[in-house]
């Protein structure tokens, strides 16, 4: 019994790491293939003697990376922080404040995550070309404070916080704005981490909306900037790839940072007290 016990879990992990070989497979490839020249891109073969940061050094030379990297890292944490902060008031008030129309409010919001998001792309971008927020930072990121996916997640998470301690707070004085600045956000913490990653690399990888309202080169973020290098008639992949393992490190340390809360969030949202 023992022994069959050993041999399943051996052929598990021998799954797994088949399974994270397959998965870093082509991200491996393709930090390599950064370095290559471009007379070597299609060979995958590995001359360690051509390898270089060629490409890279290219990138900062002659294209404005710096302003897109700083143009992504501004967008991306002005966005996330906001959906944090306003995801979180709105799910707390669906989670604890009674009010007229409480219930209808959060079928409406479940309702609206069933409808794509393009259907509502032409009448948002013609609102914020009246508004003469296109090709600003206005544009790329106040339309993006909130979530519906955001709220409902929050709201989830704080269903399963005791009212006990809430109640206990109140009776020391506490106001409510005191109760979840003080209390209920330290205790969301899990909720807390997954929504920054998921809002951060969300937006941090979004090319959809900034190749729209972006119209020119130095409101680029990454994503845009990358897409440049590349047309019917011309392709720099070498320069792309090396762009792409830039655009990929943020994305990665974070995960890294906060994976533990990550994996406790998605554990917990959803159960009731």
């Amino acid at each position: 019994m023992q022994k069959g016990f050993k041999i399943s879990k051996v052929i598990f992990y021998l799954v797994l790491i088949g399974y994270a070989i397959i998965c870093l497979g082509p991200f491996l490839w393709s930090f390599i293939t950064s370095f290559k020249p471009t007379s070597e891109i299609n060979n995958f073969n590995i001359n360690f003697k051509t390898l270089s940061a060629k490409n890279y050094i290219f990138l900062w030379k002659e294209f404005p990376f710096a302003r897109w990297v700083f143009n992504s890292i501004y967008v991306a944490l002005i966005v996330t922080l906001g959906n944090i902060l306003f995801n979180s008031m709105a799910g707390y008030a669906l989670a604890r404040i009674n009010f007229p129309g409480k219930k209808a409010l959060f079928l409406a919001i479940l309702g609206m995550m069933m409808v794509p998001g393009q259907v509502v792309m032409v009448p948002t971008f013609i609102l914020l070309s009246k508004l003469g927020w296109v090709n600003t930072y206005k544009g790329l990121t106040l339309p993006f404070l909130t979530s519906l996916f955001g709220i409902f997640l929050m709201r989830q998470f704080f269903t399963t916080i005791p009212k006990a301690i809430e109640e206990s707070a109140m009776i020391d004085g506490l106001s409510r704005f005191g109760i979840f600045f003080r209390i209920v956000l330290p205790l969301a913490r899990p909720a807390l981490s997954t929504q920054f990653i998921l809002m951060f690399t969300g937006n941090w990888n979004s090319f959809l909306w900034p190749s729209l309202l972006a119209q020119s080169e130095e409101m680029y973020t990454l994503p845009v900037g990358l897409n440049s290098f590349y047309g019917q008639y011309y392709q720099f992949w070498d320069q792309v790839l090396a762009g792409v393992m830039i655009l990929s490190i943020p994305s990665i340390l974070i995960f890294l940072i906060f994976q533990k809360n990550f994996i406790k969030g998605i554990a917990t949202t959803g159960l009731k007290e």
